[in-house]
């Protein structure tokens, strides 16, 4: 028997995109500064901006799934694209916070139509089933790979150009990734039974199903966490951080200042992320998927509250950087892959979209709250712990979930 393959036209084309994708959704906390000191605005301002974009792409993820299952996974991405660059290129005119955070809906959206919900589940319908837990890793690991780049390139392109022209740069590189959409043709892969099954049938039976509830509980956390992270730990590093020694090795590489090891470290949790997604990938493939999420829950609680007990200096920075990335996006491939594998893959791309949706509260809250208690204390330790302790219960919630495969209901 020929051994199926794992990269497929469909995996290189999705990764792209979503590596993209991703690159840009990741540099907006390296635009906090700037923009709060144009603008002389408190930093909840253009907090609340980012944390709109991420209840927006909550929001809009299990619609563009929806889009995908009903008209084909080309015109979600395509429609994702076109909204995306739409958002840059208009926040790039706004002077109010406001008006950025009016816009961010439409960035939000774009995210949607071109980020995870889609993109793993046309990846997950193109692939078998032995490499399905592994590829929908490297999918993840792909965005990861966007973040190693975009924050470093949006601190470079705001050292030569406003930023405002960087969120146009940005709008072009994401509709330049729509070359790669000839290679998104993903076959059919869901069984008879599941193609029988109405998307109101599966919806219900899901939500009736307990095990869904505590999946979706469980991914708030992580979006918390993410969201917060990604927002404001450049900022958090530029102010709180011990100052980079004159002759070190990362001055010798040009990391200087702790701006630019807050870009930085979005970049190392990124690398670190690209191996992180790949084993998470390859371990749900061999282990129980819930008690994966628990023990990678676990350890970012044990990781989040080692880092802040420690007076901060450009190593610990480095060396939490380096491990929470190993378990930033691990979470993706194993939720991702616990819905398919308990409900199916006719409708993966709506059931994940609804258990991202509770992903992107927690990213909203993240995001919010980081800015409104920096306001109001003048630093970020308070959010921190919440952080911690959200962490700590999504470990916990994912133990009683039922790993088996619920049975079809035909319509």
């Amino acid at each position: 028997m020929t051994q199926a393959k794992l990269f497929t036209p469909v995996l290189i084309g999705g990764a792209v995109i979503l590596m993209l994708s991703f690159a840009i959704r990741a540099s907006f906390g390296v635009f906090q500064i700037p923009i709060a000191s144009e603008f002389n605005w408190p930093r909840a301002e253009f907090s609340l901006a980012i944390a709109v974009q991420n209840l927006a792409w909550g929001i809009g993820q299990p619609i563009f799934g929806a889009i995908a299952e009903r008209w084909g996974d080309r015109l979600a991405i395509v429609l994702g694209a076109l909204v995306y660059a739409l958002g840059l290129v208009l926040s790039a005119f706004a002077v109010e916070p406001g008006q950025h955070q009016l816009l961010e809906i439409l960035v939000g959206f774009g995210i949607a139509g071109t980020g995870f919900g889609v993109i793993l589940a046309v990846v997950g319908r193109a692939t078998s089933d032995e490499n399905r837990s592994l590829a929908l890793g490297i999918a993840t690991a792909a965005g990861s790979a966007g973040q190693v780049f975009g924050a470093p390139m949006a601190e470079l392109l705001l050292g030569h150009f406003p930023w405002q022209t960087v969120f146009v740069i940005f709008a072009a590189v994401i509709l330049a990734s729509l070359a790669f959409l000839p290679l998104i043709r993903a076959p059919e892969r869901a069984s008879r039974e599941e193609m029988a099954e109405s998307m109101g049938s599966v919806l219900m039976r899901a939500f009736r199903d307990p095990s869904y509830t505590l999946i979706f509980l469980g991914f708030f956390s992580c979006g918390y966490q993410l969201g917060f992270i990604t927002a404001h730990f450049p900022a958090m590093v530029t102010e709180m951080c011990g100052a980079v020694p004159p002759g070190s090795l990362l001055a010798g590489i040009g990391i200087e200042t702790t701006s630019a090891l807050g870009a930085a470290a979005i970049s190392v949790i990124g690398l670190a992320n690209i191996a992180g997604t790949i084993f998470a990938g390859w371990a749900g493939k061999r282990y129980s998927k819930k008690y994966l999420l628990a023990g990678v829950y676990l350890l970012r609680t044990f990781v989040a509250g080692a880092f802040i007990l420690t007076p901060m200096t450009p190593a610990t920075v480095l060396i939490f950087s380096l491990a929470m990335g190993a378990l930033w996006l691990a979470t993706v491939p194993l939720t991702s892959g616990l819905v398919a594998h308990i409900y199916g893959l006719r409708y993966m791309g709506t059931l994940y979209g609804i258990v991202f949706f509770s992903h992107q509260v927690g990213a909203f809250l993240g995001v919010w709250l980081g800015g409104k208690l920096y306001d109001i204390y003048g630093d970020y330790t308070l959010v921190w712990w919440v952080g911690v302790g959200v962490g700590a219960f999504s470990a916990i919630v994912h133990l009683p979930v039922r790993e088996k495969r619920v049975e079809l209901q035909p319509a």
